[in-house]
């Protein structure tokens, strides 16, 4: 979705400590508030997920920018991708620092609080500028398998990513 020069998301993502750290369950996983969290963002890319063991929880990812990531002028440059749970971008001429990028983007997990956050979520495209309410959480499966969400937006790799329990999302085009 096509949208205007300038950036149009300014505002840092804002994290504070949870309300409650006590854990509930959702689709046979307990989960565990880390960190209440609200974000304004572009939207960079969106991937479905419906296979693999995330999708369970998660049925959508969401790789978001702000500041500078949310500015036409400098993701024309870009090249971004999603797969397996991770968003690659690259350039052939950087127009900002990498850190800039690293700090002022996030591939985001988006675990819906209810099937109408789910349907809202599914219906995000590229371009469109989001806002979230919600947790950044740490789940557990009975079998082991666990999933913990970064707590900090300048880490890459391997656990940088944040996992959100999403309460609420309003979309805009602009």
């Amino acid at each position: 979705m096509p949208q205007p020069a300038g950036i149009l998301t300014a505002a840092e993502p804002t994290q504070i400590d949870p309300n409650s750290t006590a854990p509930w369950t959702f689709h046979h996983h307990q989960i565990t508030a880390l960190a209440h969290f609200e974000i304004r963002a572009r939207v960079l890319s969106t991937e479905r997920y419906r296979f693999d063991r995330a999708s369970e929880l998660s049925p959508v990812d969401l790789a978001l920018g702000w500041g500078p990531m949310s500015d036409s002028r400098i993701l024309k440059a870009f090249s971004i991708q999603q797969r397996d749970r991770w968003y690659f971008w690259s350039a052939a001429q950087m127009p900002i620092s990498e850190a800039e990028v690293i700090s002022h983007s996030a591939n985001m997990h988006m675990i819906p609080a209810s099937e109408a956050v789910a349907k809202r979520l599914l219906s995000v495209k590229a371009g469109q500028l989001v806002e979230l309410h919600g947790q950044l959480v740490r789940a557990d499966g009975q079998d082991g398998w666990h999933w913990v969400s970064s707590l900090t937006r300048t880490d890459t790799g391997d656990g940088s990513c944040e996992v959100v329990w999403v309460d609420s999302v309003s979309i805009a085009d602009h």
